[in-house]
């Protein structure tokens, strides 16, 4: 649990589980929320996202989160495990609506991020289930796919 990648969709608990690891392990917590948009609410150029998250996942310690399947993919080779929040949109969609808007986003920003989230499984990019599936599935270190917040819950208790 060195360097930690931790996927899954909008509102599932990628960042409350990341904070949690990073407390446990005392080790650096990287939202790729922040690596793919800028400041501004603009989308970064993907070079850049992509090399921002190269020299995150160049560390030693680390736990990087996100549901940008294409970022994840740059952290996965150094990554020592995987963990996938694969819960059902309820789920998600409670996680989402309980957050609310982040960093400025306006109802029109969070309303547009709710049917994106909810679109998780329909769609077919490498930020959606399909793309975490083969991520995942690809995946041949230490795993693991949660699908519940018990489960969730039950993976925090666990940790050493």
């Amino acid at each position: 649990m060195q360097r930690t990648v931790v996927i899954g969709n909008g509102g599932s608990g990628k960042s409350t589980l990341a904070r949690l690891m990073g407390a446990r392990f005392d080790v650096m917590v990287v939202d790729l929320d922040l690596l793919h948009w800028k400041d501004d609410g603009r989308k970064r150029d993907e070079a850049a996202a992509r090399r921002l998250t190269a020299d995150a996942a160049s560390g030693q310690r680390w736990v990087i989160e996100g549901v940008y399947g294409w970022l994840a993919k740059v952290a996965v080779p150094r990554a020592t495990a995987l963990v996938w929040l694969d819960l059902p949109w309820s789920e998600c969609r409670a996680g989402l609506l309980a957050r609310g808007p982040r960093r400025g986003d306006s109802e029109s920003d969070f309303a547009e991020l709710l049917a994106w989230s909810e679109a998780y499984w329909t769609r077919t990019t490498s930020s959606s289930f399909t793309g975490h599936a083969q991520i995942y599935e690809s995946y041949s270190a230490a795993k693991w796919r949660l699908t519940s917040r018990d489960a969730v819950r039950a993976f925090v208790a666990d940790l050493t």
